[in-house]
């Protein structure tokens, strides 16, 4: 008998099933007709309170999602060494589905951005550290604007000066420039305040954050 944990997710996917496969709904019949055309990437963590489909109340079909630990975009590196599965999703939606918006959303209390501050809290393996790397400049404007060792402010400023550097590491693909100069590709870089329930958007002239109004 599988866990109740899994049990549960299999009762989700019935009730899914029910939805979009045995009742009315004609969503996935015409997905599956004329295939996907989502019109935004979102690049968001893995953390399981930052869903963004749960976030933003899209539909299937509507935007597509890349997670990782961080929400990090990793600069663009040419060759063949390494494995660019990141890389590898931002190409596909941006030159092969066309998508009109990219954002970047990053939130509060990420681990990601924890365990760069403070890697001796890091449990197990060297893949997160190695992975965080591409945030180190993130890092070291956050200590540059928090002198005061609170750890909370600096952990905050770490996870704003992230999306900032992911931005500007997104920038570097020369497929996402292209389509910001010939069909005005929108860059964004979006922090969920997750203890407010609060967005916030990257100024990228700035470089700082105000509240959205929604």
């Amino acid at each position: 008998m599988p866990k109740k944990e899994i049990v549960r997710l299999l009762e989700g996917f019935r009730q899914f099933k029910e939805k979009f496969y045995n009742g009315d709904d004609p969503t996935f019949g015409n997905l599956l007709a004329r295939g996907q055309g989502p019109k935004t990437l979102i690049i968001g963590c893995s953390d399981s309170r930052v869903d963004p489909s749960l976030l933003s109340g899209s539909a299937p079909g509507e935007i597509f999602v890349v997670r990782n630990v961080a929400n990090l975009v990793p600069p663009c590196e040419t060759g063949n060494t390494g494995r660019h599965g990141v890389s590898a999703a931002i190409e596909f939606a941006v030159v092969n589905l066309l998508v009109e918006h990219v954002i970047i959303l990053g939130h509060r209390q990420c681990g990601g951005i924890r365990a760069l501050l403070f890697p001796k809290e890091t449990k197990a393996g060297g893949f997160v550290q190695s992975w965080m790397k591409i945030a180190e400049p993130a890092k070291s404007r956050a200590h540059a604007m928090v002198t005061n060792g609170d750890e909370l402010a600096l952990w905050k400023q770490c996870e704003l000066e992230s999306i900032r550097t992911s931005v500007e590491n997104l920038r570097s693909f020369p497929f996402v420039a292209e389509a910001v100069n010939k069909r005005n590709l929108q860059i964004l870089g979006i922090y969920f305040d997750l203890e407010r329930g609060e967005l916030l958007e990257l100024d990228e002239v700035t470089g700082t954050f105000s509240t959205i109004a929604v």
